[in-house]
């Protein structure tokens, strides 16, 4: 995995470098500290993957709309102090895939990185509780997005629910999946904010109801 991370802040930069030399198969090709750096950076240089603080000077999200249009492969994680609801969801519109503070948990950087690099978007805890209390649905964002994808849940998540559906509990399915058991509890409470569900039994009944396990399960 290829990334390049973009911020005003130094500070901000090498401690995201030294996340990022926790986890294996990761190289940090290059740092920007302003638009013009960035943007050499991308165009010359093949990047998997993108972390900005959009918000820090010099950047913003038009910037974001140019390098995703000028490559729809690259991932995005916007990490920043901002937490307003209407910025968020003007950055997913522009092409974040993922959001997370600055303040958010190692293991949560650690899992945006990965997730996001996977193809599946990530919300921290801290985002995500914004996400719930402004009552964004992240689906309507997807008419706006640069892909051409209008995909109500993501792989993973209908990976996730079909393993709640089995039975497995948080624990198993991070270590079925190698992920966090943060991760999947994430993952749970998007799942069931996208679905209108408050418990594991809706999880269920929404499977089985949109065809991602066969009733024939609960057979015996």
């Amino acid at each position: 995995m290829r990334i390049v991370l973009a911020d005003k802040s130094d500070l901000v930069k090498i401690g995201l470098r030294n996340i990022i030399s926790t986890i294996e198969n990761t190289q940090v090709i290059g740092e920007a500290s302003e638009k013009k750096e960035l943007i050499e950076l991308i165009s010359n240089f093949r990047t998997d993957l993108l972390i900005i603080d959009y918000t820090s000077n010099d950047f913003d999200l038009d910037l974001i709309k140019k390098l995703k249009s000028k490559n729809g492969q690259l991932k995005i994680i916007a990490v920043t102090q901002i937490q307003d609801p209407e910025m968020m969801v003007e950055a997913l519109k522009s092409g974040v895939d993922s959001y997370v503070k600055k303040d958010c948990d190692l293991t949560e950087i650690k899992d945006a990185i990965s997730e996001t690099f996977a193809g599946n978007q990530f919300f921290c805890g801290e985002i995500l509780k914004t996400i719930n209390t402004a009552k964004i649905d992240i689906n309507d964002l997807n008419v706006d997005l640069l892909t051409c994808n209008s995909v109500i849940l993501t792989s993973r998540e209908k990976e996730i629910i079909e393993l709640i559906s089995e039975g497995l509990t948080n624990f198993d399915i991070s270590e079925k999946l190698f992920i966090s058991k943060h991760t999947v509890n994430t993952h749970r409470k998007n799942i069931m904010h996208k679905i209108g569900v408050k418990n594991t039994a809706g999880i269920v009944i929404y499977a089985v109801k949109s065809n991602i396990i066969s009733p024939n399960k609960f057979l015996f």
